[in-house]
């Protein structure tokens, strides 16, 4: 059975840093995105930022550009969201999600949602508040 756990969220102060922390444990994948969503209440979850495992690539919604950074733990099912510089609106429930493609593949089908929906795992999520 795959299971995604996320921890890191909490509440923060505009202009503050937070770690999402992602563990996957039961998958194993040739080849392997992971990827952050975050979702707003009432809204559909939108990607945040995902990695692609097989080569290192990366990409960033333009509202995550030069503020988060999508990593993972060598040779470990573990993929980490550091969340610098931090707004009001990022408030939303964060989830990790892991799909057995890659980036190109993601790309292709033109939705990340959708690949995760058909192919992939979604963890349960953390809370991410940050106050003005």
């Amino acid at each position: 059975q795959v299971q995604l756990v996320e921890s890191g969220g909490g509440s923060v102060q505009a202009g503050g840093s937070l770690r999402l922390s992602c563990v996957a444990s039961g998958y194993t994948s040739t080849r392997t995105c992971w990827a952050w969503f975050r979702q707003f209440p009432g809204k559909e979850r939108d990607e945040v930022a995902i990695i692609d495992t097989g080569d290192g690539k990366t990409y960033y919604t333009d509202s995550a550009k030069g503020r988060f950074t999508i990593s993972q733990e060598d040779g470990k099912n573990t993929v980490f969201l550091q969340m610098n510089s931090l707004k009001p609106e990022d408030t939303a429930m964060y989830y990790c999600a892991a799909v057995p493609l890659s980036l190109t593949q993601i790309q292709a089908l033109g939705s990340t949602a959708r690949a995760v929906a058909e192919l992939g795992y979604w963890g349960q999520g953390t809370q991410v508040t940050v106050s003005s």
